[in-house]
């Protein structure tokens, strides 16, 4: 466990350096947006692009897999949601809540990191995860808040999420990729090493404008943020192992992905979501604080365990 906990270490420490340079304003919040555009529109896509294009959809596509990971996420969702509806709280408010329930921060720590700890075979169990989070759950947020604002459904609903879907490059970058891969094309030399110099800065780049984002946020709303901390750090990854192990049976590997996957903290572009729709900023706030602290030593426990 120790040893799995020195390898997490230098992941989290870049994270502590970006907070620690986001507190004293060496970075502004202003600087910080900046290097999020970087790291989420070119250093992030050049990395999921060049991992998608070297990989078979056909090969990593395992529909058990996707189900057991929707089966319990969306368990995890639906008692959170009736937690915040128990205490009164607006469908909206509801929903934002949900998300931080099961949303981790697969994107930005989650590639890097599963990637480097549990080996390149790793690489196909996080994208599915990380299609299944953007494409499902993150179009559900929207529609819930949106629907629960006009009173019903509407095409103008499907076409925000829609837009929404083809405008983010981490869903561009992988159907782009497997695209790719399907014509059987080798990546030329020139271009293969132009996306792994401009993937290479992902890692650093992601991890410290986690950090430096994390400084500007406040720790408001504690009880509620710390149940939505446990519902992120320990529901979820829980929820996962028993559908991954028990109830579908996947393959040991690609379910101790799954389950270290789940049990990565809360992801930034929840409060992205819950700032734009103005729906509970600072409570997503404390809870992406908390999680990101205590995760420290959960994840650790989690990759050790499920090593």
């Amino acid at each position: 466990m120790l040893e799995i906990f020195l390898k997490t270490l230098p992941f989290f420490a870049i994270i502590g350096v970006g907070y620690w340079a986001g507190r004293v304003k060496f970075f502004t919040p202003e600087a910080t947006g900046y290097l999020t555009k970087f790291v989420f529109y070119f250093a992030l896509s050049a990395m999921l692009f060049r991992f998608s294009a070297n990989l078979s959809l056909v090969e990593i596509l395992d529909w058990s897999y996707i189900v057991a990971y929707f089966w319990a996420t969306a368990l995890v969702y639906l008692i959170v949601t009736s937690v915040a509806l128990l205490r009164w709280r607006s469908v909206e408010e509801a929903a934002i809540e949900a998300q931080c329930g099961v949303i981790g921060n697969v994107g930005f720590l989650g590639v890097p990191m599963l990637v480097l700890l549990m080996g390149e075979n790793a690489i196909g169990p996080v994208m599915l995860i990380l299609a299944v989070d953007l494409i499902f759950f993150g179009s559900l947020v929207v529609i819930l808040i949106t629907g629960s604002r006009d009173g019903r459904m509407s095409l103008g609903i499907l076409k925000t999420v829609g837009t929404g879907l083809i405008k983010n490059p981490m869903i561009v970058s992988i159907v782009l990729g497997f695209a790719w891969s399907a014509s059987a094309m080798p990546i030329p030399v020139p271009l293969n090493e132009f996306l792994s110099i401009l993937g290479g800065a992902a890692t650093p780049g992601a991890l410290f404008a986690i950090g430096a984002s994390l400084a500007t946020k406040s720790a408001e709303r504690m009880e509620v943020a710390t149940w939505l901390s446990f519902s992120k750090l320990v529901l979820h990854p829980a929820a996962v192992a028993v559908s991954a192990l028990w109830l579908f049976a996947v393959d040991p590997y690609s379910a101790s992905v799954m389950i270290a996957a789940a049990a990565l903290p809360v992801a930034g572009n929840v409060y992205m979501i819950a700032q734009h729709y103005g729906v509970a900023p600072t409570r997503v706030s404390a809870s992406i604080l908390i999680s990101t602290a205590v995760s420290i030593l959960t994840v650790s426990l989690v990759i050790g365990w499920v090593s």
